[in-house]
């Protein structure tokens, strides 16, 4: 065989007759394949047209025959002829399909592998051309973009389940969690109470951590990603029945990697951040970053700290890294900065577009996706500064899609800003206010579309940028 032919995805005309001529005995066929093969999957553009035809007669109610094939697509424009012994002789040349689903997927794999095929042409012309305002750049963001339109539109569904099944399947995850014998069935956050609260992170939920500028939502899901990587690394060393953690890839758009890093080595050395950042270490404190270094060099955190990076970008690494390194954990920072794959009408319709982006990439890898998100200024211009689900920025589509909505609040930091008069009466219940206020945080759970919500208390040490458990709930806050 020549390299050509080798290249060529053969259409599947054949197949393609036996499903057309399948439907024609008995149109209840259809049914079977409608929710799962489109039109534009067939290879042939005439069995495209004669598809479209059959679902168009299908919702309609009517019989799909040779006959009334033939009365409804003779007013197409695009057909010059059309013979009604065609439609016949598909029908009778039909087998006897005993697995009409299968079929119609390997027609639907050939449809993708025809896409593939033309995507690595394009971008093969594309690179050879050398065109000025195709630079590398573009020609790659270029493929991205059109991978991920065939990875969203190729999912070959199982279609309904029956109640029956559905029914099992229930069974056998409450099965599995009864194993557990109460064990988190998602992730680890590493905090007890919304581990308890959430079941752990899940798989295929999109997460949304928010909070004003200053309450330290970064700081928190930099916390989340160390305690699942450390979680999976424990997991290893035990052989543990049931893992709590996982790989954590991490998307810092605003942050660089060296920074996050930083913040991380901060938290678990103990060290002031302005001590790195400077450099300023006695010789003990400098063997205590060191040692911490070398431990966490092995934990299976993974950032990514591209600027501007696109949905359809997130997609195709975090895919990639899926595959790789078979990550289970994935966070962006911040939601507002990842950029959509086109231009829209306004920022609502753009903050849409990733966040479905978002939550179709949870389901598909079936890992958790939290992302940070900013939330309005409306927050600082009330007397009560606890936020809710309205304060999120274009909340729309980001309270629709979340199966979570989280808000970190810091009482402490705005308690700071409105120091009354010393010496004033006001003075010394703002004092006894921000005493309670000191260190303490809250994690207002706000939405929950698989349970219950409720405010969750945790410690905050700022110099250390790191969030503990109560030490009321039986874990003392470190330090």
């Amino acid at each position: 065989m020549d390299v050509q032919s080798f290249r060529q995805i053969h259409p599947e005309t054949e197949l393609e007759q036996s499903i057309l001529g399948a439907i024609l005995v008995d149109n209840r066929r259809l049914e079977q394949i409608s929710a799962v093969l489109k039109a534009e999957e067939f290879s042939d553009p005439f069995h495209q047209r004669v598809y479209e035809t059959m679902l168009r007669l299908w919702e309609q109610g009517r019989g799909i025959t040779a006959q009334t094939l033939t009365a409804l697509m003779r007013s197409d424009p695009g057909l010059k002829t059309l013979d009604m012994d065609y439609f016949g002789a598909l029908a009778e040349a039909a087998p006897a399909i005993t697995n009409i689903k299968e079929m119609a997927r390997i027609i639907h794999e050939a449809s993708v592998r025809r896409e593939l095929l033309r995507i690595g042409e394009d971008l093969a012309n594309g690179a050879l051309e050398a065109e000025v305002e195709r630079p590398p750049r573009v020609l790659v963001e270029s493929a991205e973009k059109a991978l991920y339109a065939v990875a969203q539109n190729s999912h070959y569904g199982e279609g309904a389940l029956d109640f029956h099944e559905a029914l099992r399947r229930a069974v056998e995850h409450a099965e599995k969690a009864q194993a557990r014998g109460g064990r988190i069935s998602g992730v680890t956050s590493g905090f007890t109470d919304i581990d308890s609260l959430l079941g752990g992170l899940q798989p295929s939920d999109l997460l949304i951590l928010a909070g004003r500028p200053g309450m330290g939502k970064t700081a928190l899901g930099t916390n989340m990603a160390f305690h699942c990587a450390k979680a999976y690394v424990d997991d290893l060393a035990t052989n543990a029945e049931y893992p709590r953690g996982a790989p954590v890839l991490f998307f810092s758009l605003e942050m660089a990697a060296q920074q996050l890093s930083a913040r991380i080595l901060s938290e678990q050395a103990e060290l002031e951040m302005w001590k790195i950042r400077n450099g300023k270490f006695t010789d003990s404190e400098w063997e205590k970053f060191v040692l911490t270094m070398q431990e966490l060099s092995t934990l299976p955190l993974y950032i990514d700290d591209t600027g501007g990076i696109s949905i359809a970008q997130i997609a195709a690494r975090a895919r990639r890294m899926k595959r790789e390194k078979n990550i289970g954990l994935i966070i962006i920072d911040y939601l507002q900065l990842v950029e959509p794959s086109r231009r829209h009408d306004n920022r609502v319709q753009e903050i849409t577009e990733v966040t479905k982006g978002l939550k179709t990439l949870a389901k598909e890898l079936n890992v958790p996706v939290l992302a940070l998100s900013q939330l309005s200024r409306g927050v600082d211009a009330r007397d009560d500064k606890r936020p809710v689900l309205s304060d999120l920025r274009e909340s729309g589509s980001i309270e629709q899609d979340a199966d979570v909505v989280m808000f970190v609040f810091r009482e402490e930091y705005y308690l700071k800003s409105r120091e009354p008069e010393p010496g004033s009466a006001e003075h010394a219940k703002w004092m006894e206010k921000l005493e309670r206020a000191t260190n303490r945080a809250e994690v207002l759970v706000e939405k929950h579309r698989h349970g219950a919500t409720r405010a969750i208390d945790l410690v905050f040490e700022g110099m250390y940028t790191r969030f503990s458990n109560m030490a009321n709930d039986g874990y003392a806050p470190p330090g």
